[in-house]
């Protein structure tokens, strides 16, 4: 008999064993109708008072996501990273007086530089992995965990899953983005002042002037960074195992930029995901060429537009057995 009742405790609780809060009492609270109304049943044989714009509500995902343990270490890892930049360089022999070289020789002159290195060095794969994490992570999880079968008997309707977890993922990701270049900056002014930002090509552009390029660099890189989102949203709905969404996405950005390094392919190039991904970098020119910016930000929609449809197609014909 004890083994018994522990065993239902165990059936009834999936996600117990994970460390996750995604028992079906826990995921009650995603809709208010079913806790404060009766449940009754119209003649057309819809239960009376049940509306699928009340279930799975966006504070409640959002929060969710946040309590999880990747996405804090996701920030902390974002927002330690600039200060890992001034100890390296502090260790080393940066000389903040320099006017001309690469962006990694200026990034001392002054913090709207150093703000541009931080995207720069981040740009290649840990801001492609931090889109693929949240993204790729957010419905292969909950069938890993056996609950998104619960999720969907609240029921919710499977497009408003869809859509909710890839809003919250968005903001999520939106935001690690934006954390970067503002603890970069903060740093940096701290550490090399505010003064004007120094391209490689010798211009200079005024301080206040380069906290907008940066702003919109900031906008251009989560819109071009779209496409990963895309693909790993697709991912995550065909697999129940996260880390092959997430991995997926992260090695199809890895073999894009290999393959742009290969100049045999010539203007093919040009419709690789990853062509444009440092376009946001002719924004620190006090003449702004906006041809690979919206370059890059279509060609990067068009992508992220065909993986969303594909995705929510997939995941509305598919068999939810986990």
């Amino acid at each position: 008999m004890g083994n018994s009742t522990r065993g239902s405790a165990a059936g009834a609780n999936p996600g117990a064993d994970h460390g996750v809060h995604t028992d079906p009492a826990a995921l009650l609270e995603l809709t208010d109708a079913a806790e404060h109304e009766p449940t009754e049943v119209a003649p057309d044989g819809s239960v009376v008072g049940y509306r699928a714009s009340r279930t799975l509500p966006l504070a409640v995902e959002l929060g969710r996501q946040l309590r999880r343990r990747r996405t804090q270490l996701v920030f902390g890892f974002v927002a330690l990273l600039p200060f890992i930049l001034v100890v390296a360089f502090e260790i080393g022999d940066a000389n903040p007086n320099r006017r001309s070289g690469g962006f990694i020789d200026l990034a001392t002159a002054s913090a709207p530089n150093f703000v541009v290195l931080a995207l720069f060095v981040s740009s290649t794969f840990l801001l492609p992995m931090i889109v693929a994490l949240f993204f790729g992570d957010t419905i292969a999880s909950e069938a890993s965990w056996s609950s998104l079968k619960y999720l969907l008997a609240i029921p919710v309707p499977r497009h408003r899953v869809l859509r909710q977890k890839a809003i919250a993922s968005g903001l999520l990701s939106a935001g690690a983005l934006a954390l970067l270049p503002t603890v970069a900056l903060l740093v940096g002014v701290i550490w090399y002042g505010a003064g004007d930002a120094i391209s490689p090509t010798g211009d200079a552009v005024p301080f206040g002037d380069s906290i907008i390029a940066m702003i919109l660099a900031v906008a251009y890189i989560v819109v071009q960074l779209s496409w990963v989102a895309g693909l790993a949203l697709l991912l995550s709905v065909s697999t129940d195992a996260p880390l092959g969404a997430v991995g997926g996405a992260v090695l199809v950005s890895i073999v894009s930029q290999i393959l742009d390094q290969i100049t045999a392919l010539g203007d093919l190039r040009d419709f690789l995901p990853t062509h444009y991904s440092f376009a946001w970098m002719d924004l620190i020119s006090t003449d702004i060429d906006w041809t690979d910016i919206a370059n890059g930000a279509l060609l990067s929609v068009v992508y992220a537009t065909v993986f969303l449809l594909l995705a929510s197609r997939r995941f509305a014909t598919k068999d939810i057995t986990s």
